[in-house]
C-alpha cells in the first residue's frame, strides 16, 4: 500500500509527540488504528462482493450457454422426431385410428410418436423382461 519505512514511522511518532503532548499520543494512536482496521474491513468486504458478483455473473453466463445448448438440442430432436412422424400422417380431414390429426401442433406429435413407439417396443417378442418373483407373487390387478 504504502511505503513507509522506519525513519518515517519514528519522525511522525516524534512530531505526534510534539504536537500532541504525551498524554494525548497513546489515546490518538488508539483512534488512528481503530479508524485504520474499519477501513481495511470496509475495502476487503468491498473485494468480497466484488468477487463474488464476478462469479455469479460468470456463472449466469455459462447457465445461459447450457440453456442454448439445451434449447438446440431439444429442437432438433423434435424436429427429427416430426421428420419421422410426417410421412405417417394421414390425408386431410381424416383422422384414422388413433393417428395424429394433420393440424396436431408438434407436442401431440411428439406425444404420439412416443406412444407408437412404446406400443411397438411393448408387442415385440424380446422386448418383455421375464417376470420376477415378486411380481409372481403379486396379485392380479
Amino acid at each position: 500500500m504504502f511505503d513507509i519505512g522506519f525513519l518515517e514511522l519514528l519522525l511522525l511518532g516524534v512530531v505526534g509527540l510534539l504536537v500532541l503532548g504525551p498524554e494525548r499520543l497513546p489515546k490518538a494512536a488508539r483512534t488512528l488504528g481503530l479508524w485504520i482496521g474499519k477501513i481495511k474491513r470496509t475495502v476487503s468486504g468491498m473485494q468480497r462482493e466484488i468477487s463474488a458478483q464476478l462469479e455469479a455473473e460468470e456463472l449466469r453466463q455459462k447457465l445461459d450457454e447450457q440453456q442454448k445448448k439445451l434449447d438446440d438440442s431439444v429442437n432438433q430432436v423434435k424436429r427429427g422426431v416430426e421428420g419421422i412422424a410426417e410421412p405417417e400422417r394421414p390425408a386431410r380431414g381424416e383422422a384414422g385410428s388413433g393417428e395424429t390429426p394433420a393440424r396436431a401442433t408438434p407436442e401431440q406429435r411428439l406425444d404420439d410418436a412416443l406412444a407408437r413407439a412404446r406400443e411397438g417396443a411393448d408387442t415385440a417378442p424380446d422386448a418383455s423382461p421375464e417376470p420376477s418373483s415378486a411380481d409372481k407373487d403379486a396379485p392380479e390387478r
